[in-house]
């Protein structure tokens, strides 16, 4: 049995394995003929902290696999009113067939899921985002971005900047990543993720400087500045990352066919400009729809590998 709490658990053949699946079952839902790969199972979907892409494509994704998504809450169940991580963990993990926990701390995520008696998927924890980069990279990957990528990440160096360069790490390509000074990437996380370089071929460059990062890039991606649980430092951090705005001067220091990718939610005239959200080299609804195929390929995946 596997989890996948994060993409360092996992080898470049198994992440493009279930991106491969992913692409898979979604061009079966879009020629309306997806078999139902999971019939009956359910899914528990756990949420201490709230999401609209995490909900929607996870129930969704569950449903169309011809399985049952349950919703719980932290106000649903008693995990909210302290019972203990591994007591629910063994209860839920004996009634339901799968688990996605959205949360705060990772080691609240990885207690949950050692006591677990299925497969726990992050959804998102404060350290890591791996399922988007499941749909980032198929992003990619369909539109032709994924033959020696130069990735620009721009922004916080927050959980998508971990996913980021342990996708990079793994997959073997050349990430830059530019934060503001007092935003750097967690230096653990980053050492660990060079060491898997050193196996891939993957490169990791980290500045201070925006446009350096930008220059020649294939795709530019970034995160909100403030994410959740941060909104009491938004201000400071508004003035810490100006001058890291995503916008047309630095979508054209790219290459003419960039790229621009966002989690979302976006906040126009902050990390990103409505000029480039809005224009053509943006996938963002793209990225966004990816959720769905890419989870439902993760799901499955992970069923067949019990």
């Amino acid at each position: 049995m596997r989890h996948f709490l994060t993409l360092k658990d996992y080898t470049k053949e198994e992440i493009l394995e279930i991106i491969a699946l992913g692409l898979k079952i979604k061009k079966e839902f879009k020629a309306k003929a997806q078999p139902p790969y999971l019939h009956g199972q359910t899914l528990s979907m756990i949420f201490e902290k709230s999401s609209t892409r995490t909900r929607v494509s996870f129930e969704s994704g569950i449903s169309q696999l011809g399985g049952h998504g349950l919703f719980l809450s932290n106000k649903d169940i008693q995990l909210g009113r302290g019972e203990p991580v591994k007591d629910t963990a063994r209860v839920i993990s004996s009634m339901t067939d799968m688990i996605m926990i959205r949360t705060f701390e990772h080691s609240r995520l990885e207690e949950f899921a050692s006591y677990s008696s299925v497969p726990v998927i992050n959804g998102l924890t404060d350290s890591y985002h791996p399922v988007q980069l499941l749909a980032d990279y198929m992003t990619m990957v369909e539109k032709g971005m994924d033959k020696d990528p130069i990735v620009a990440y721009v922004g916080d160096g927050n959980n998508m900047t971990h996913s980021w360069m342990m996708l990079a790490a793994k997959l073997g390509f050349e990430l830059r990543i530019a934060t503001p000074k007092g935003y750097e990437v967690n230096a653990t996380i980053l050492q660990e993720a060079l060491e898997f370089c050193k196996t891939s071929g993957g490169k990791i460059i980290v500045t201070n400087n925006p446009a350096e990062a930008a220059k020649g890039s294939t795709v530019i991606t970034t995160d909100t500045w403030a994410s959740m649980g941060q909104e009491d430092e938004k201000e400071a951090r508004i003035k810490a990352f100006a001058g890291y705005i995503v916008d047309e001067k630095m979508m054209a220091s790219a290459q003419s066919n960039a790229i621009f990718l966002h989690c979302l939610p976006a906040y126009r005239g902050q990390e990103v400009s409505e000029a480039v959200l809005e224009g053509p080299q943006s996938l963002i609804f793209e990225e966004a729809e990816n959720r769905l195929h890419a989870q439902k390929g993760l799901m499955v995946w992970l069923d067949l590998h019990r």
